[in-house]
């Protein structure tokens, strides 16, 4: 039996639904994108010009969901499928955009650079428990107009896992759609094996911006999948009561839903998040908060209820070191995304309210999500019955260890950590260093990173990314790209 938890029941969750439905018939969604207040009335929906506002009624937001796909599958950079995004199905990656790096040798921020983000990808493609990848740095040594290219180009450069992107500017859609159709040759094999998923946020409360929703069309027109990342923030710019931020975030997400679908019915879409509360004593937005991780969960809850996959930001700490409270906050947040079965989990490796990646809390976090993983495998019977046979043998021999039943078993039982997580006894550990923790896992960075082989990507593809990328970097005034990058 599968492990599951829960945070809604039936009754609470259909009234979030039809309050969150009422609140955008009557008061409708801004929308600051002419062409996207276009085409939303040319589908039939009321939309106020002045005031760009569109009022979304039961037929418009039952249209767009019946044409919503309930799952989708996701394909690296060979073509293999990764993901099926279906059911409770569990995936994990990275969280992301971070503009600092903890660096290990300082226990400093910095900002990233190529390096770090080449680093990061090679350390990505060896962590089993990460099924893709995520754009999860921002380098400052490239233009800031290119950085949101330039980070799927590394991606796709130096890891073969599908990967989780967006971009900050309408332009930059444009090259990041051309850069995977270099991987996958046409359209139509890009829109029959995605490659990567856009997140696209709208703005607190009930608001989407120019190039957000700009964002939506674009991904709708080339069928590439799109997870609505919507950011309520309790206490602020949401309710303080997490009904009440259920009910906001409801409202932002199916609101993206209709754009997305009216624009290409059957886009793949993740029904998301990063909503959090707001702690009024540091004014800030915990990510590592219970509270957030309860959204999280239950507005999940809300999304399978409207018959899609499901995506959120948990499993990821606001502390600012690898310590304790990275740990406590990391597992507790995977831990409740793999029971409540969040299909696309985004968060491992972030610190700092998400602003901060540490490539030791990655590997550590990695270990954490092998450990959900088991935990939602569940317990079930394995030539178990009838037990006598074992206890005769068991009493017989006085162990089990090298028994048939044991070997045949163990690996499927037993989940065994890297050797970031210590389980020696004392002795064996002093011998062996008594490292810590951060030591630990810092050791195993620079094995992952030193033993990484490249994708074995064709040589024409390599050459048609890189000359797209060193196209737009000149555009932008830049004659060469950083070194480390080819």
């Amino acid at each position: 039996m599968r492990p599951v938890v829960r945070f809604l029941d039936d009754d609470l969750l259909e009234r979030i639904v039809a309050e969150a439905r009422d609140i955008l018939a009557r008061l409708g969604v801004t929308i600051h994108n002419e062409g996207v207040l276009r085409m939303l009335a040319e589908h039939g929906v009321r939309v106020d010009g002045d005031q760009k506002q569109a009022f979304l009624n039961d037929e418009i937001i039952d249209r767009a969901l019946s044409a919503a796909p309930s799952s989708f599958k996701l394909y690296d950079v060979f073509g293999r499928q990764t993901h099926d995004l279906s059911g409770h199905n569990v995936y994990f990656t990275p969280g992301s955009a971070a503009i600092h790096i903890l660096d290990h040798d300082t226990n400093e921020l910095r900002p990233p650079t190529t390096a770090d983000y080449v680093r990061y990808a090679k350390l990505v493609s060896r962590l089993d428990h990460l099924a893709s990848q995520s754009t999860a740095l921002i380098p400052s040594d490239v233009h800031q107009n290119i950085s949101d290219s330039y980070r799927l180009f590394l991606s796709l450069m130096f890891c073969a896992k599908p990967v989780v992107t967006g971009a900050f500017t309408i332009d930059a859609f444009n090259i990041m759609k051309d850069l995977q159709l270099a991987v996958r040759g046409t359209e139509d094999e890009l829109a029959a094996k995605p490659l990567t998923v856009f997140s696209c946020c709208p703005t607190a409360p009930l608001k989407w911006s120019d190039v957000t929703s700009q964002n939506v069309v674009d991904c709708a027109r080339y069928s590439i999948p799109v997870e609505f990342i919507s950011m309520p923030l309790a206490g602020f710019v949401a309710p303080v009561t997490l009904v009440g931020t259920l009910v906001q975030h409801t409202a932002e997400t199916l609101s993206g839903i209709v754009i997305s679908q009216l624009t290409n019915p059957g886009t793949p879409v993740l029904y998301g998040g990063s909503p959090a509360i707001f702690d009024v004593r540091y004014e800030t937005t915990p990510m590592g908060a219970v509270e957030t991780m309860m959204i999280d969960c239950a507005y999940n809850e809300i999304g399978k209820h409207l018959g899609l996959p499901t995506q959120a930001y948990i499993g990821l700490s606001d502390a600012k070191r690898l310590d304790a409270q990275a740990g406590l906050e990391a597992s507790m947040g995977v831990t409740l995304a793999a029971l409540a079965g969040i299909n696309s989990v985004s968060g491992p490796g972030m610190l700092d309210f998400e602003s901060c990646l540490s490539l030791e809390s990655l590997v550590l976090d990695n270990e954490i999500c092998g450990m959900a993983l088991r935990l939602i495998a569940g317990i079930e019977p394995r030539e178990d019955f009838p037990a006598l046979p074992r206890f005769e043998e068991l009493l017989k021999d006085q162990h089990l260890l090298i028994s048939k039943h044991t070997r045949r078993y163990l690996r499927q039982e037993h989940y065994f950590p890297g050797d970031t997580i210590d389980r020696a006894n004392r002795a064996r550990w002093q011998e062996e260093g008594g490292l810590t923790l951060g030591e630990r896992a810092h050791r195993e960075v620079e094995r992952l990173v030193a033993e990484y082989q490249a994708p074995e990507l064709p040589a024409d593809v390599r050459a048609d990314l890189t000359e797209r990328m060193e196209h737009e970097a000149r555009r932008w005034g830049m004659d060469r790209l950083p070194h480390g990058s080819l």
